[in-house]
């Protein structure tokens, strides 16, 4: 038995050393240490062996088996080494040559200029809040002086999804819901950004879904000339130190007084032009005092504050700003758009 063992050993020792392909060497793996292997037969004929004889074989065995492991383990890493050798001197690279550029992307511009707002009113003193965009009918309509029933909703073609509960139409609710927190302290000087829906036609100037951004302010001895003071301030940090505005009267159910603020047009001047239809101005948002209803129904005293309130469209601001002719053109992920407000 031990003469065969050795016999075996230094056989299967000069095949593994003579294979030249891994194929050949699984097949050998097989042929000498699988389960019907030629040590495994060896083994099984281990019975006929008297007690002495059988601790001193079955150590030879294991010797056995471990030379002839490793035997095949050094061959098969050889085999991948020369594997990887081969592949490594076909497919050189050129460490000296300049990378490729990996294409980068670029701030959408609606949100380049929401954070240049927010920029300046952060700048003013002004706080930025956030709330929900499905809403309810309580925060969206009647906290604003606008109870069930009222005409002035009909300007907002509004999506319900229950008969209180309804995708907001502006951001007005946010400041409703930042002054109820307050429980009539002051002063409270806020924006609210974020997106609005309404159930419009989409065409070059309108979209069911928008970016807003509100703003107030309350406390105590506020007055138009405050209100105009700082959307004058916005104008000019926008648009150019050299900007003018004005105001004209307008109506909005929470404010009273109410304005349409304008902006003298950039492209002429004032003087009229194409852009602004001739009349020297171009109109940017609304703005107003805050309604004594609306100060009432958030905790305040009317007669002890007073307040403002602005609302712009924040695609109106940048098609404005960038000369862009159609709304859609933000939300058609067009790169070729997009790529002209890449600042790298």
């Amino acid at each position: 038995m031990q003469t065969r063992l050795h016999e075996m050993k230094e056989s299967a020792l000069g095949q593994i050393s003579q294979v030249t392909e891994s194929s050949q060497l699984q097949d050998l793996r097989v042929k000498y240490l699988g389960k019907k292997g030629e040590l495994t037969e060896l083994l099984r004929g281990m019975g006929s062996l008297s007690a002495e004889e059988r601790p001193v074989v079955g150590q030879l065995v294991n010797e056995v088996r471990a030379a002839l492991e490793a035997a095949f383990s050094d061959k098969q890493q050889a085999f991948e080494q020369a594997e990887l050798n081969a592949k490594l001197s076909s497919q050189t690279v050129d460490v000296t040559l300049p990378g490729r550029p990996v294409p980068a992307g670029t701030m959408h511009p609606l949100s380049r200029i929401i954070e240049e707002i927010e920029d300046i009113f952060i700048g003013l003193g002004f706080e930025v809040a956030e709330g929900p965009e499905l809403e309810t009918d309580l925060f969206n309509f009647e906290m604003l002086n606008l109870p069930k029933g009222h005409p002035a909703r009909d300007m907002q073609d509004t999506f319900y999804v229950t008969d209180e509960l309804l995708m907001r139409t502006q951001t007005s609710p946010v400041q409703a819901r930042t002054m109820l927190k307050k429980e009539g302290k002051t002063p409270l000087k806020m924006i609210c950004p974020g997106k609005v829906y309404r159930r419009d036609d989409d065409d070059a100037t309108h979209s069911h879904q928008f970016t807003q951004i509100e703003g107030l302010v309350i406390d105590k001895k506020i007055g138009m000339s405050d209100l105009k003071g700082t959307l004058l301030t916005f104008a000019r940090q926008m648009f150019g130190e050299n900007q003018q505005i004005r105001l004209r009267p307008s109506f909005f159910p929470f404010t009273e007084p109410s304005a349409e603020v304008d902006l003298q047009c950039f492209n002429c001047g004032g003087h009229g032009c194409r852009v602004c239809k001739q009349t020297g101005w171009i109109e940017i948002l609304g703005s107003g005092m805050v309604h004594p209803r609306v100060l009432e129904m958030a905790g305040y005293n009317p007669e002890e504050v007073s307040g403002f309130a602005f609302g712009m469209g924040v695609e109106r601001i940048a098609m404005l700003k960038y000369g862009v002719e159609d709304i859609r053109h933000f939300y058609t992920n067009d790169v070729r758009f997009l790529r002209q407000f890449n600042r790298g």
